[in-house]
């Protein structure tokens, strides 16, 4: 198939040229032509005169079931890869080849290069020519699929709560099931056909961001891969390379089909009201739609070949799997089209095949088809009204009626990449996606989340609790910047200072995003000379860290500190109450305290003969006990920090001790124990006893147990240290922390104020209390509003009037002016509302209103007059 003249040129060979998938799928089908740059023959002819040739050929076989695309692409392919050697003759002799119109099965190269014959390899230029075409049209049939399975849903008035989907933020979403939906909701937008049929919810509608999202991730996937091997020479291995790439793409196409091909059927039996026009289309489904069962057995065909490690039939087979998914989706688009603009491109009558005329079916049809001009009047989304003039304009023209047979025939190559018109298909369906005009949301940065109303209710209730609780404990309210001078947060945070969010230097000044609220707390205390101040803190914080579930980039954080001198072990025994009152009030359920000392911890390195410059860093390394096994963190103690196994062995038998802080402590205090010979662990050992003592008092130490694998990486701590876990079925992690840093405040001025502070993971434990919620069935109310004023008219001042009454009287109030008295009390159910005051022409001319219970569904009439002392008198008794 030799190319057009006018036809784009792919070049060879040449400084920075490059091969494309898109430029090979071009040639393979004649749509461009090949040049070979001059300048890589004479560098080939300057390079073969010192090549070992001895008149060496190379044969190789085309298989006799490639098509003339496969063919052309894995010639395009072997002559990119021989341009890469020292043949180059050969070159040559495949570029006479390729501009043949007949290619035949068996060809020999001559005056090969006997050190390239050793690599030369046809199958690896046949699988990575035929994976471009492959990347090429899945790339586009991911675009295509999306769009005519937008149409489907449209005229299958289906429920497309499906599409709902949201970043979570933290790793753990679907990103390309959440971008598929985000798409879908663009060409739904402004639709009054979708979620109006009979909440139609099939499997071959739900899937689709699930099914669609794995399509788009694993094309891309295989692009990437296609991209390194089209530009690099003959590689032992690609073949296997491939193929694994491959063998995601068959299974995600068939997946692709099957719901296609369902929804196709769907469809013809449910949304074409004509009977006439319903069969005809099913008996053409039936004829040239490939069947669901041809995917299976398609699929079968290639993982067998794959098995077989006939790499070049199995790449054959997905080649043709991805054929007939395109057909699928085209027969798709044709009962997708036909369902939605059936009676008004075909008329009062239905054209035959021939052109004859058939008149419409009569008796109950005739209902029916005053139903299907109903239908017209229905609004499209803005996405697929735009898809659906392109398809008329470029089917019909201007106001021509269709004939059935012929629309297929024209439609079936609007869908295909090598047909006329599929570019200008592609270009409008990609301009609908990203059209501002259609309003798509925009993406959040990952590691970061919105909050609807109903997780904001959760959250005011939480932070009321935890406020009410700092400040039972004397805390006065502190707001430090956003971000900081980075000098300020450098150095405080042993190795997880690599997280810290540098920001763009202003002015001079290098600043950063503030990674905890203590550090600034810190900063303030010195910088206003403080030498005591007890403070809390709820604001956001910042990691640049890979967002996962459960950890973000930006979070809150609710901190309460206590700096300056006191009794001994007084304001660690208070922040570990507080921790134990805040987790009880915010009743998520069951927890522990872990708790341990900092000196206890350097004692116990040192009895090991750990070097103390390496104390911070095996700190870092033992803090990971709750993620790792001790044998993982003993090879990175090992083998990254250069301790010894005996070492190591040691700190093994020390940190596996943990229990009930009185019974651990009387064992690491008796005689003879290794942590007396210390004057650290000794000293944290007799401050635990005073500790423990005061929380025994409280009577909270039953929730605190003695851990001595808990390190707390943090460089800043400095004595008592502690954690608390979550010990119920959400999986989240240390949900709080804290302990002493004596020295911190002191790196900032020429005081050392000792401190101690307790910081609360208020996202882990929100997500507990969603989860808590949602277990035992409670309704969030996202607002406190206690009473509706529902005008029946469009009086909007005697609504002003009187929820100005409301609000003066401070009533948590909204209002409502609307003629349908059903609108307000679904505005009072849905908001939950427990009081409407219902006021129209007859409670106007009266000189009353109607007061509503809405829970109870009981009316009473009030005096307009008495109405807020009523109110009041009601509301007050409902919260007594």
């Amino acid at each position: 198939m030799a190319a057009a003249p006018g036809r784009r040129v792919v070049a060879l060979g040449g400084k920075g040229s490059s091969l494309t998938s898109s430029s090979v799928f071009e040639v393979a089908n004649g749509f461009a032509r090949i040049s070979i740059d001059s300048s890589a023959l004479s560098r080939r002819s300057s390079s073969s005169s010192s090549a070992s040739y001895s008149n060496t050929k190379f044969p190789f076989s085309i298989p006799n079931y490639f098509t003339a695309e496969e063919t052309r692409a894995s010639l395009l392919l072997l002559l990119s890869k021989v341009l890469l050697s020292s043949s180059s003759s050969a070159s040559s002799q495949l570029l006479e080849i390729l501009e043949q119109d007949v290619l035949s099965s068996d060809y020999t190269l001559n005056d090969v290069a006997s050190d390239d014959l050793a690599v030369f390899d046809y199958s690896v230029a046949a699988i990575d020519g035929v994976a471009a075409v492959l990347d090429h049209c899945s790339s586009a049939l991911s675009s295509v699929s999306d769009a005519v399975a937008a149409l489907s849903c449209e005229a299958l008035r289906a429920d497309v709560s499906p599409f709902n989907l949201m970043d979570s933020g933290d790793g753990s979403s679907a990103k390309d099931a959440v971008a598929v939906a985000a798409d879908f909701k663009v060409f739904f937008n402004g639709s009054k056909l979708v979620n109006t049929g009979k909440k139609l919810l099939d499997p071959s509608v739900g899937e689709i961001p699930s099914v669609h999202g794995n399509f788009r991730e694993i094309s891309r996937s295989l692009h990437s891969k296609t991209r390194v091997q089209l530009n690099s020479g003959f590689r032992a291995g690609s073949a296997k390379d491939m193929s694994t790439a491959l063998s995601s793409l068959a299974v995600s196409l068939s997946n692709l089909g099957d719901l296609s091909v369902h929804r196709a059927q769907l469809l013809v039996a449910n949304s074409i009201s004509d009977v006439e026009l319903r069969s005809r289309l099913s008996e053409m489904l039936v004829a040239k739609c490939p069947r669901a069962d041809s995917l299976e057995q398609l699929c079968a065909s290639s993982q067998d070949a794959l098995r077989k490690k006939d790499y070049l039939l199995f790449m054959h087979n997905v080649y043709e799997l991805l054929d007939v998914v395109r057909k699928m989706i085209s027969w798709e688009a044709i009962a997708a089209f036909v369902s939605l603009e059936g009676s008004e491109i075909f008329g009062d009558k239905i054209q035959g095949n021939n052109g004859s005329v058939s008149e419409p079916s009569s008796g109950d049809n005739v209902k029916i088809d005053k139903k299907s001009e109903k239908k017209k009047k229905v609004v499209l989304g803005k996405g697929t009204a735009l898809l659906m003039q392109f398809i008329k304009d470029r089917l019909l023209g201007a106001g021509a009626k269709a004939n059935l047979e012929k629309l297929t025939q024209d439609f079936l190559p609007l869908l295909d990449p090598r047909g006329l018109g599929f570019d200008d298909l592609l270009t409008k369906v990609k301009e609908i996606v990203e059209s501002n005009e259609s309003r798509r949301l925009p993406k959040l940065p990952k590691g970061t989340r919105d909050f609807a109303k109903e997780q904001m209710a959760v959250r005011e209730k939480a932070f009321a609790i935890i406020v009410e609780v700092f400040k039972r404990h004397g805390a006065m309210a502190l707001d430090t910047p956003a971000f900081e001078l980075r000098e300020t947060l450098m150095g405080k945070y042993g190795e997880d200072s690599k997280l810290i969010y540098d920001l763009a230097d202003q002015g001079g000044e290098l600043c950063s995003l503030r990674y905890d609220l203590t550090v600034p707390f810190a900063r303030f205390v010195a910088m206003n000379g403080l030498t005591s101040f007890k403070r809390y803190q709820i604001a956001k914080v910042y990691r640049r860290d890979n967002p996962s579930k459960g950890r973000y980039r930006e979070f809150y954080q609710c901190d309460f500190d206590i700096a300056g001198q006191f009794e001994k072990m007084g304001p660690d025994f208070e922040v570990i109450k507080i921790l134990t009152e805040l987790l009880d009030e915010l009743d998520i359920g069951d927890y522990e305290v872990k708790l341990n000392h900092r000196k206890l911890l350097d004692g116990m390195l040192a009895i090991c003969g750990v070097p103390q410059e390496k104390f911070r860093t095996i700190c870092s390394s033992i803090d990971k006990l709750d993620k790792q096994t001790f044998e993982q963190i003993k090879k990175e103690m090992v083998e990254e920090k250069g301790l010894t196994e005996a070492t190591a062995d040691k700190i093994g038998t020390f940190v596996k001790e943990r229990g009930s802080p009185v019974d651990l402590l009387s064992k690491l205090k008796k005689e003879g124990s290794e942590f007396l010979t210390n004057s650290e662990s000794e000293l944290a050992l007799n401050e635990l006893e005073i500790l423990f003592g005061a929380l025994a008092k409280s009577k909270c130490i039953n929730k605190v147990v003695f851990d001595l694998s808990l390190a707390r990486g943090l460089d800043y701590y400095t004595g008592v240290i502690f954690e608390a876990v979550f010990k119920g079925a959400t999986q989240v992690g240390s949900i709080a922390a804290g302990g002493r840093y004596d020295n911190l405040i002191g790196m900032f001025g020429t005081k050392q104020v000792p401190a101690v502070g307790i910081s609360l993971g208020i996202e882990r434990v929100f997500a507990i209390m969603e989860q808590l919620q949602k277990d035992k069935n409670q309704e969030i109310r996202a607002t406190e509003t206690q009473v509706l004023v529902s005008i029946l008219g469009d009086d909007l001042s005697l609504g002003a009037e009187l929820v100005s009454e409301l609000w003066g009287a401070k009533l948590k109030a909204e209002f409502m002016v609307n003629k349908r008295v059903i609108k307000h009390i679904d505005r009072a159910r849905g908001s939950k509302i427990p009081y409407m005051v219902i006021v129209g022409d007859q409670e106007v001319s009266k000189g009353i209103v109607k007061l509503k219970d809405v829970t109870a569904a009981v009316e009473h009439e009030v005096p307009r007059s008495g109405l807020v002392e009523e109110l009041q008198r009601r509301l007050n008794s409902t919260s007594a």
